[in-house]
């Protein structure tokens, strides 16, 4: 024959292939110490340093196998086209051409020794030789390059030789007619043949990620890589190992024919192979994946010093920063604009004031219809030089949460909702920026809003109490602006409730005199308010009071704002989302003060917001102004009582007028904090 190969009958062919199963079974049995056989192996390993890119050719190798398995096991169908992944020609041409003679040689000794009924162990110890001079991961690329040759070539000609004259003779040659016709009893046999290529090809692909690891980052120092590549021989061996094995299979069903019968032996020989190459994939992969968190760790670290230096740095515009926070690469569109609801590049922000709201998915809806409502009426000013800038939610999730569909559908709820910029997912943002976000920027569960400058400098930690305070007005929301939008600041009912309810604001233009009041104690507010409406109609002075509610107990202060609206007893603010705005405003004040270290137990200012926020925890209260002049504010125990005792200071009302409540003493025994119960001087300053 022109090969070259020893004439036979087909009953020898299948003779050798028993009695190569049989030697292979009892070398598995009497060579359960690895450590002889590895040290053989190990003995053979000797490259030269030649660097070989295997990927291409384990593409196209992936790409042979996946559809040489395909009309027999479906399973092999995961693996990914082969989609121009040989992308550099000329260089892969140039690397096939120098490999195309080693392929070749494996080739042809795995279907020689498979004929000659050789020992495999032997066969395998000589592909080894072949391969001495190749790295670990070329050693198996090359090798399955070799049996995908074969095998690909066998189920080409299956799946063509009935279409095509050239096929279908050199099929009769391989006797592959008969063995279509009769595939049958053969499919359990292809069926572990294909298992046990899967596998071989997941040890092959494995052992090539460890080859990709990047040095700059892990060593064979790390437990888990040395652990590893003092496996890789043994991986190496049994992949080999049962490349020869599956070779010989294929060789002895197309050396009988459909006559081919499958004995125990076989089917041992296969599934022990199977459980080897199972056992071996599972301990890699768990080191790879060992050695993908050490390396993870490391860049993250690396990434987060490059984020702390960053905000050190001077910049152009605020590309650099943004990308280093939400999305480096350009490979996809990072953010949804809130408008059109499309994908669009961060190049959108350029030399933009950015405000990043970087939140959980646990953000309030109060919040976020308060903050739709101030960036809706910014945007209405688009012309204005204050109002230029752009509002991006940066989603915050832990990573290690599993991503189900209810948190997906409350996410894109949230989401599509919001009128500014959002970015794409949550996992776009990386473990070390929410690292930073988390220890340099202080974010923990509440909403912060990060105040960045167009050329990405950060000018404020967090501008949302800002925001509440003053909304729009409060641009560029640097904390020198907070400062001196506090200098211009006075205890007056706007600073109380601006931007909440226009219908205050009109009471203020007026000149009425107004009572803010809250709690939950409904038989203290009708009492209140009973006696405060008989207060201002016996004084003859024009009286509002609007009903704001409490921070908390939602629930019961909307029964209590039914009651109140029933009885008639004052007028309320019957959204919920006022009266927490209203608190929250409250609260901001206090936080903003401390965000910029000028919280003094001296201001006068601090210690009315104080004092609101107090008797919020502890029951009643009441703020009375005069217009804008903020005359009283005080707690239940003391402001009910002195109504009461209205008919011991009346007299004083039309000498002084009733904003003489608020002023100072002066010596003055009718004075508002003189008629109040002595056992609450801590009320009033």
């Amino acid at each position: 024959m022109a090969s070259g190969l020893p004439l036979r009958h087909p009953a020898q062919g299948f003779n050798a292939s028993q009695q190569l199963i049989k030697s292979d079974r009892g070398g598995m049995i009497t060579m359960s110490d690895d450590n002889v056989m590895i040290k053989q192996i190990v003995g053979t390993h000797a490259p030269d340093g030649r660097e070989v890119d295997v990927k291409p050719l384990l593409h196209l190798v992936e790409d042979i196998l996946k559809r040489a398995t395909m009309q027999i096991d479906t399973s092999l169908t995961e693996y990914a086209e082969l989609e121009d992944k040989t992308h550099d020609q000329v260089n892969f041409v140039s690397m096939l051409n120098a490999l195309s003679y080693t392929i070749d040689r494996i080739s042809c000794e795995i279907a020689y020794k498979a004929l000659g009924g050789a020992d495999a162990h032997a066969t395998t110890v000589s592909i080894f030789n072949i391969l001495e001079s190749y790295s670990w991961d070329a050693k198996l690329v090359l090798s399955m390059a070799a049996f995908a040759l074969n095998y690909g070539e066998f189920w080409l000609l299956a799946q063509i030789y009935s279409s095509n004259q050239l096929a279908k003779s050199m099929a009769i040659l391989k006797q592959l007619p008969s063995i279509m016709e009769n595939l049958g009893p053969l499919k359990a046999r292809f069926d572990a043949l294909n298992n046990v290529i899967k596998l071989m090809m997941d040890v092959t692909r494995c052992v090539v990620e460890f080859k990709d690891l990047p040095t700059s980052y892990i060593s064979q120092e790390v437990p888990a890589l040395s652990t590893a590549m003092a496996h890789i021989p043994t991986a190496v061996y049994w992949t080999l190992r049962s490349v020869v094995a599956c070779a010989a299979q294929i060789t002895a069903i197309t050396t009988m024919g459909h006559e081919f019968s499958v004995s125990t032996t076989e089917a041992w020989e296969l599934s022990t192979l199977a459980h080897k190459l199972s056992n071996i994939l599972e301990h890699l992969r768990k080191q790879l994946a060992a050695c993908y968190e050490y390396i993870d760790e490391k860049r993250n670290v690396e990434t987060f010093q490059m984020l702390k230096n960053l905000f050190e740095m001077i910049h152009i515009d605020n590309m650099k920063v943004l990308r280093a926070l939400i999305y480096a690469k350009d490979d996809i569109q990072p953010l949804i604009d809130g408008s059109s609801k499309k994908r669009v590049h961060l190049d959108v922000l350029r030399r933009k004031n950015v405000l990043l709201l970087i939140s959980g998915l646990d953000i309030l809806n109060d919040e976020l219809s308060i903050l739709e409502q101030i960036y809706n009426e910014s945007r209405q000013h688009g012309a204005r030089l204050d109002s230029q800038y752009e509002l991006v939610w940066v989603p915050i999730m832990d990573h290690s949460v599993q991503w189900s569909d209810t948190v997906n559908e409350k996410f894109k709820s949230m989401q599509s909702s919001m009128p500014w910029f959002t970015v794409y997912h949550p996992s776009v943002i990386e473990k070390p920026v929410i690292r930073f976000i988390k220890e340099v920027w202080h974010f923990r569960n509440k909403p912060i809003l990060v105040v960045l400058d167009p050329q990405g400098k950060l000018v404020c930690p967090n501008a949302l109490h800002m925001m509440w305070i003053w909304g729009s007005n409060a641009f560029p929301f640097t904390s020198l602006r907070e400062e001196s939008l506090w200098r211009e600041e006075t205890w007056r009912l706007e600073l109380l409730v601006n931007g909440i309810d226009p219908v205050i604001l009109n009471w203020i233009k007026e000149g009425k005199y107004i009572f803010l009041y809250g709690g939950d104690d409904i038989e203290w507010v009708r009492k209140f308010t009973n006696n405060a409406r008989a207060v201002a109609q016996a004084a003859h002075i024009p009286l509002e009071m609007v009903y704001v509610g409490k921070s908390s107990k939602r629930e019961k202060i909307r029964r209590l704002m039914t009651t109140i609206t029933v009885e008639k007893l004052s007028y309320i603010w019957e959204d919920l989302t006022m009266i927490w705005f209203f608190w929250t405003r409250i609260e901001s004040m206090l936080y903003s003060k401390i965000q910029l270290g000028k919280l003094d137990d001296h201001d006068p200012m601090m210690q009315e917001i104080k004092k609101l926020l107090s008797y919020d925890r502890e029951g009643g209260w009441a703020v009375l102004s005069n217009g804008s002049n903020v005359v009283v504010n005080g707690h239940s125990t003391t402001i009910l009582p002195t109504l009461v005792e209205y008919e011991l200071w009346k007299d004083q009302v039309p000498v002084k007028g009733f904003d003489f409540l608020g002023r100072p003493p002066q010596n003055d025994p009718w004075h508002f904090s003189s008629l109040l119960p002595l056992r609450f001087p801590d009320d009033y300053g």
